[in-house]
């Protein structure tokens, strides 16, 4: 059957995950899942028995914009923004109910949304996206790194967005005629194979500031993309070992996704300090 996305975004040393074995590593996600409600269950405990403003609870002041994956909402990283919250990030809601819309709209909501945050918190936001966010994270970030000081993103295709499953091309499909039907807020076929779909890819493509950190995770058992299409050049790489619906939802990786936000903070804080230069102390 023809695929309903875009040849471009296809390069031909892409190929996107095949049949049946493939979409049964994504038949992890269940186990994923619930070491995720476990690892939930057991931090509410810990913090029943201990005082709100017990030693050592870190502050929640600095910015992350969580941006949810195709077809999915804010709903699926609310796991990964309470386990962020309670180590001293800030999270934000990207006010997506469902990614399944034209990509170049969201990304317009989205860039007006990391304005309200940046004014209100006087900072510059990291961004988390997980899959199709984490390109809309890329794009943002090399568009408005006056906006964007970091981003994080998990099993993104920035390479070769349509190096998919077969499964996420019927469901471009549906899209496509849900909107032919007039259904709003869904994926035209410009959205997914024409100048839409072009000039979304494209704003992924862009060079970044050196300003802004990007740290992006793979997996070898995606089930859903090309892992090799997660590697942008620009980004330092980590490999997790879970299935790709799974990065949402795995204690590990937002164990890892902690750490890469963890290590950019303070890459960036060196950075500073050494272009500020040596501090002279007290008087001569």
């Amino acid at each position: 059957m023809t695929s309903a996305i875009g040849a471009f975004l296809c390069p031909p040393e892409y190929a996107g995950p095949r049949g049946l074995r493939a979409l049964g590593r994504e038949g992890t996600v269940a186990l994923e899942a619930y070491r995720g409600s476990q690892r939930a269950r057991s931090d509410r405990r810990i913090r029943s028995g201990q005082a709100w403003a017990r030693a050592g609870r870190l502050p929640t002041t600095e910015p992350v914009l969580l941006v949810p994956g195709f077809m999915a909402g804010d709903w699926s990283l609310a796991r990964l923004s309470a386990f962020l919250r309670e180590n001293g990030w800030r999270t934000y809601r990207s006010g997506i109910h469902l990614n399944s819309g034209c990509t170049m709209l969201a990304a317009e909501r989205l860039e007006a949304r990391l304005e309200a945050i940046a004014e209100r918190r006087g900072t510059r936001v990291r961004i988390v996206g997980h899959s199709l966010g984490g390109m809309m994270a890329r794009g943002l970030a090399a568009q408005r790194p006056d906006l964007v000081s970091g981003i994080v993103t998990m099993g993104s295709p920035v390479l070769a967005p349509g190096a998919v499953h077969d499964l996420l091309g019927w469901n471009t499909r549906l899209l496509a005629r849900l909107a032919r039907a007039g259904v709003g807020g869904t994926m035209t076929r410009d959205c997914v194979a024409g100048d839409c779909a072009r000039a979304s890819w494209e704003a992924t493509q862009a060079p970044l500031s050196s300003e802004v950190d990007y740290t992006a995770l793979f997996s070898r058992r995606d089930g859903i993309v090309d892992w090799r299409s997660c590697l942008d050049p620009a980004a330092e790489h980590v490999e997790v070992g879970c299935s790709h619906v799974g990065m949402a939802v795995d204690p590990a990786v937002h164990d890892v996704v902690l750490d890469a936000l963890t290590a950019q903070r303070a890459s960036r804080r060196a950075a500073l300090s050494d272009a500020a230069g040596p501090r002279r102390v007290g008087s001569r």
